[in-house]
């Protein structure tokens, strides 16, 4: 890890003062991980990327967040950042916090790309954070239908969900919960053939778009359906919607799925998270499992 740290730390154009991590010895890091939590990336028998974490009450704090410059790109540190939040979120955490000095306003806007506002000012730089995710493990078909339900009492018109998981980890199903929470009409059955399918509601909330995005290429081949134009008055649900969806609104929730890594049990594990002003705050009820 400290072998990491420097590299990464050194790789940065020269500030006054110097970082501090270029300072750090072994027994820093070997005290960091005694007294908070650590995450490595690794390649190859090789820690390429890795992180410290402190736990203070409902607040995470990263520091040293490190790529080694040959191994930057490809998604590599919002992975890391990522696996950090799912840590802090298990802890107990509700709200992720670091620290970005004011000399790298390409850092700031990598951060504010990846879910963080600018909190506050301080004397070293911008203090920057974002809720948590909600990581919840949902144990039968029928508990992933009520999450659903359960989260449709959140939804309101112009909200987007991008949603990801293998097929069959349950993407429908969860459709089908906020379906009967928003009181549309007709049953909710994935639209992998027509692309995207629209459920009006029966009651005086928003109607529910349901959209698979699993034939389509790219970000292109969504815009070309027009998405956009019913937005507004519209919860849109889409299937298979990383890295093709995030376009359609910077306020989003994204909606990850995965199998239990237990092969004996059929459950599964959500993860829920808001970007933007739209979400600050707004998952907190679904926190405690009913």
């Amino acid at each position: 890890m400290l072998r990491v740290i420097h590299a990464a730390f050194a790789h940065r154009r020269h500030v006054e003062p110097p970082p501090a991590a270029l300072g750090d010895t072994v027994a820093d890091i070997e005290r960091a991980l005694v007294e908070g939590h650590g995450v490595c990336a690794v390649a190859g028998g090789d820690v390429v990327a890795c992180l410290l974490m402190d736990i203070h009450g409902p607040v995470a704090t990263l520091r040293r967040v490190s790529v080694l410059p040959g191994s930057a790109g490809g998604g590599l540190a919002r992975a890391l950042v990522e696996g950090a939040a799912d840590m802090g979120a298990n802890l107990g955490g509700r709200r992720v916090e670091l620290l970005t000095r004011r000399e790298f306003p390409e850092l700031v806007q990598w951060w504010n790309r990846h879910g963080f506002d600018v909190l506050r000012e301080e004397d070293e730089g911008f203090i920057l954070g974002r809720d948590l995710p909600v990581v919840l493990d949902v144990p039968t078909a029928e508990d992933m239908h009520a999450l659903g339900h359960r989260l449709a009492g959140i939804l309101r018109a112009g909200d987007v969900l991008v949603v990801d998981g293998e097929l069959g980890a349950g993407k429908t199903t969860l459709a089908q919960g906020l379906g009967a929470g928003l009181g549309i009409k007709g049953p909710v059955i994935s639209p992998t053939f027509v692309i995207s399918r629209v459920h009006r509601s029966l009651t005086e909330g928003p109607h529910l778009v349901h959209v698979d995005a699993y034939r389509l290429g790219d970000a292109n081949e969504l815009s070309d359906i027009d998405l956009d134009a019913s937005l507004a008055e519209s919860v849109t649900y889409i299937e298979w919607g990383q890295g093709k969806a995030e376009w359609l609104a910077e306020d989003r929730l994204e909606v990850d799925i995965w199998r239990s890594i237990d092969p004996t049990i059929d459950g599964r594990t959500v993860r829920l998270t808001g970007t933007g002003q739209r979400w600050k705050g707004a998952l907190e009820p679904l926190r405690e499992q009913p």
